[in-house]
């Protein structure tokens, strides 16, 4: 009984004297009361504490996401409008297509994002000023935790990837149509007019046979730096993945831990205060 009730050393056991020796000490029954009301209040401020924890969590989600939307989106919107495409080559439609969903769906993502940052972070942030301990319960952060983790999804994880794809169709954009078939006709048309201005008065005054025509041999370097620009990516695209999904599973175990941690400190609680009680109950 006396290891349960953490009864200090020199204090009367239950079975014993009810005041202490001196006199001037307390009461046995207002010792385990104060020692209750100390338990209880400790309780409060640690779930307080929690609490507040959560809060700066959510904050500091919201600010992220929203500053990692407006730049992305921002990005996308510019490599939408100025990418110069080649009127003179033929792009294949599934690129053109491709690239015109990645992007639509990139900005989308980005300024959903963005609108539940900007919608929800402005109620935490006014609460978090609030220099109260009381004022928690005041934040909309526990009831709109479901936006704030999608909010957050959208634009660290599925944003994040898109902007990849989004980087590898420009470049297959950008890239193909160099020393395509139309460039080389036209470099081909041009070096043809030039040899024959030069020799024309040469070639009619001597008689000799007409020179062959000068051939481009294509070089598919757009095609290589394209695919080579792609080769890069998806092992970046992978691992971008694996260390996504490594770090959410080691935040799920901490966060396990943790709570597994704060079942057996209420149970140590739960335990102290049943023998507080059992004590009450003999005294």
């Amino acid at each position: 009984m006396s290891s349960e009730l953490n009864v200090p050393m020199g204090s009367p056991t239950p079975g014993g004297s009810e005041r202490m020796q001196d006199g001037g000490g307390m009461d046995y029954r207002d010792w385990v009361r104060r020692s209750y009301l100390e338990l209880v209040s400790s309780n409060h401020h640690s779930v307080q504490a929690l609490s507040w924890r959560k809060l700066y969590l959510s904050r500091a989600k919201l600010k992220a996401s929203s500053r990692t939307s407006a730049l992305l989106s921002g990005f996308a919107m510019v490599a939408m409008v100025e990418v110069q495409l080649e009127m003179q080559y033929s792009y294949p439609r599934v690129l053109l297509i491709a690239f015109s969903v990645c992007t639509t769906v990139l900005v989308a993502v980005h300024l959903f994002a963005l609108l539940i940052s900007t919608c929800i972070l402005p109620n935490v942030e006014a609460v978090s000023n609030i220099h109260n301990l009381n004022s928690v319960s005041e934040s909309p952060h526990e009831r709109m935790h479901h936006y704030i983790e999608l909010a957050w999804g959208f634009s660290t994880a599925l944003g994040i990837l898109l902007f990849l794809a989004e980087v590898v169709l420009l470049c297959w954009i950008k890239f193909l149509p160099v020393d395509s078939g139309g460039a080389n006709q036209v470099a081909l048309a041009a070096a043809e007019l030039a040899l024959a201005t030069m020799n024309c008065s040469s070639n009619s005054a001597s008689g000799a046979a007409k020179p062959p025509k000068p051939t481009v041999v294509p070089q598919h370097s757009g095609w290589q730096a394209a695919l080579a620009s792609t080769i890069i990516m998806v092992p970046v695209g992978v691992i971008f993945v694996m260390f996504t999904i490594h770090f959410y599973r080691s935040l799920v175990r901490h966060k396990t831990e943790r709570h597994h941690q704060e079942i057996e400190e209420l149970h140590k609680i739960k335990v102290q205060l049943d023998g507080q009680e059992r004590g009450l109950q003999a005294v």
